[in-house]
């Protein structure tokens, strides 16, 4: 069988080419208020992805349109939870408008790096996608355990980022810090290359840390986000790789 992997994308956040990356994709996350969007810019959103066959899914955020969601906040965990599943709502409420499944949930920003620091934190979400009562797949970085045992309901797919750099532990390096961002179209496809053949992650400080990645991301927001794209499809294609769920799962 040749090798698969999912290709997924943040979008719903206010980008402009939205329409131009979901071709390129197989799995969209869908921003749904927390820190972007409202239930008409999902609708639009659901119904790009229904039109181009890509899995959509619910990108829920700490409640901070203000900070984009990537600033941590402290809540009440029933607080926290009522937000999320507000917020995954909409998205279920479009794409069963649209006769599509939700397939994902995808923590935005840092609720998603808060998974890893905070043990609190990944339980609750894995809380939350298990109240859904469905069938989900759950987006999460490397290394995550959750304290309860996962139901039969939910599956983990261990997200690797084309456009980030890592640290040592496989933690993302702070957007603050220089080189955070990757913006080279072939030095991306080279590394999500190394991720899927070697299952090996180049770090900012030239370690290579062996990891097995279910989906790659790239930022609708990063610059030549298109052109990112556009370039790891051919060079995946040059390698025998689909895009599509990981080895046809």
């Amino acid at each position: 069988m040749n090798k698969s992997i999912d290709i997924n994308c943040d979008l719903g956040e206010g980008g402009e080419f939205d329409a131009d990356l979901m071709p390129l994709i197989s799995s969209c996350n869908i921003a749904c208020g927390g820190h972007f969007g409202d239930y008409e810019t999902v609708v639009q959103a659901v119904r790009l992805a229904k039109r181009h066959q890509v899995n959509a899914g619910a990108h829920p955020s700490y409640p901070d349109t203000d900070n984009f969601g990537r600033q941590s906040l402290v809540l009440p965990a029933k607080n926290l939870k009522r937000h999320l599943h507000q917020q995954i709502d909409l998205v279920e409420k479009a794409c069963k408008a649209e006769d599509l499944t939700l397939h994902h949930v995808k923590p935005h920003g840092a609720l998603y790096n808060d998974m890893r620091k905070h043990q609190s934190i990944a339980d609750l979400i894995l809380e939350v996608v298990t109240e859904r009562e469905m069938e989900l797949i759950l987006f999460t970085p490397p290394f995550i355990n959750f304290t309860p045992e996962l139901p039969k309901t939910i599956t983990l797919w261990i997200e690797g980022f084309a456009d980030r750099a890592y640290q040592n532990d496989l933690s993302l390096v702070s957007r603050k810090e220089k080189g955070a961002v990757l913006h080279d179209p072939l030095l991306i496809s080279d590394g999500v290359l190394s991720m899927i053949h070697n299952q090996q992650v180049l770090t900012l400080s030239g370690e290579k840390i062996k990891h097995e990645f279910d989906t790659i991301c790239v930022h609708s927001d990063t610059p030549n986000a298109f052109k990112i794209l556009q370039l790891l499809r051919s060079k995946l294609m040059e390698s025998g790789i689909k895009i599509g769920s990981k080895n046809e799962r």
